[in-house]
């Protein structure tokens, strides 16, 4: 049996996880999460805070699936109670990232300032002129959020410019060197 699908969920007092018709739905405290899920092979119960999610066989795509949305119902519930969040550092001469409203105005080496929009549900603070903050409920969103503030201006290897996460490490390369 799946290590990941057979180890239970734990469920605060102050969160709710309803399973019905193939889509799973956790209320809580910091907002509501739905998710699809394989119905016809993954049952999901919730029992005394615990919530344990099962499959029918044992073949190769069933299992798969099993650690997957156990593994989905946990980020759910983490993300009700408590949220995620990811930092991003900015790395260059003169470079500078402000805040506009819900937006973030990106000064990062162009001929003109690059303006994110934040999507509904994720939260961009600017800490410093040097530091993102993502926050959000929905951990697939908080991630995809930064790695696309990320590729706007990618951290390149020989001065480090760019927009990396906080606490990346950056392989530095020698450059070129002059003589013979």
């Amino acid at each position: 049996m799946s290590r990941i699908g057979r180890a239970p969920v734990t469920v605060p007092a102050n969160v709710t996880i309803t399973a019905d018709n193939g889509v799973i739905t956790v209320k809580g405290p910091l907002g509501t999460l739905t998710q699809d899920y394989d119905a016809a092979n993954i049952g999901i119960t919730v029992e005394a805070g615990v919530a344990h999610v099962t499959r029918v066989n044992d073949e190769a795509p069933i299992r798969a699936k099993h650690g997957l949305y156990r593994a989905l119902l946990h980020n759910m519930v983490e993300g009700v109670t408590k949220g995620y969040e990811k930092g991003l550092t900015v790395n260059g001469v003169g470079w500078k990232v402000t805040q506009q409203g819900k937006d973030i105005n990106l000064s990062v080496g162009f001929s003109h300032p690059v303006i994110f929009k934040a999507k509904e549900g994720i939260t961009l603070t600017v800490v410093s002129p040097t530091e993102i903050t993502v926050k959000g409920i929905d951990k697939v969103a908080v991630g995809q959020t930064a790695a696309t503030i990320r590729s706007i201006r990618e951290p390149e290897p020989y001065h480090g410019y760019g927009i990396a996460y906080k606490g990346e490490v950056i392989e530095r390369k020698e450059g070129k060197t002059a003589g013979k």
